[in-house]
């Protein structure tokens, strides 16, 4: 993973010296549309959770989108971490401000809520052509609806780091 990180560092430094190719503006992008992408996969996949709808191929395409949302969580993840080392405030503002502790400790609490839905999911694919009853369904549907409600806060703290709020500036 580091060597991936070198080598879009190597990439993408030589760009922000040019004013066309402003760094800032591309990994803000990157993670706000790799954010966008998390969102979309979460929603889909607890628009899937509903008993009444969920059969043997809603459970295979609910498991196809648990892997998709976590590959973006990780984009979510790096694309975030190169902001803070590469972004307009530097990396020593970033990891002093509130802001951001609050972001991580929320991402890390959506984290483990969608872990303990992929974890059921795994066990409810295993136990296929069985389906689970309708209460484990619902569940895992409040578990993917509170993950998602506080997915929503993330951005608010976003915008208040985006506009200096905490960054001493």
């Amino acid at each position: 993973m580091t060597c991936l990180v070198r080598q879009v560092l190597a990439l993408a430094l030589p760009l922000a010296s040019r004013p066309m190719f402003e760094l800032e503006p591309w990994l803000a992008f990157f993670h706000i549309s790799a954010f966008v992408g998390w969102v979309v996969f979460v929603s889909a996949q607890t628009a899937l959770c509903r008993s009444e709808w969920l059969n043997e191929a809603a459970l295979r395409r609910a498991s196809r989108l648990d892997a998709l949302l976590w590959v973006t969580a990780a984009l979510v993840l790096v694309s975030g971490l190169l902001r803070v080392h590469l972004g307009k405030w530097g990396a020593a503002l970033y990891w002093t401000n509130g802001l951001l502790h609050l972001k991580l400790t929320l991402f890390a609490v959506v984290l483990v809520l969608q872990a303990l839905v992929t974890r059921r999911l795994s066990r409810w694919r295993a136990a296929l052509p069985a389906l689970p009853a309708a209460d484990r369904v619902r569940a895992v549907r409040v578990l993917l609806l509170v993950s998602t409600h506080i997915m929503a806060l993330l951005p608010l703290a976003a915008v208040f780091m985006a506009r200096g709020v905490g960054m001493g500036g």
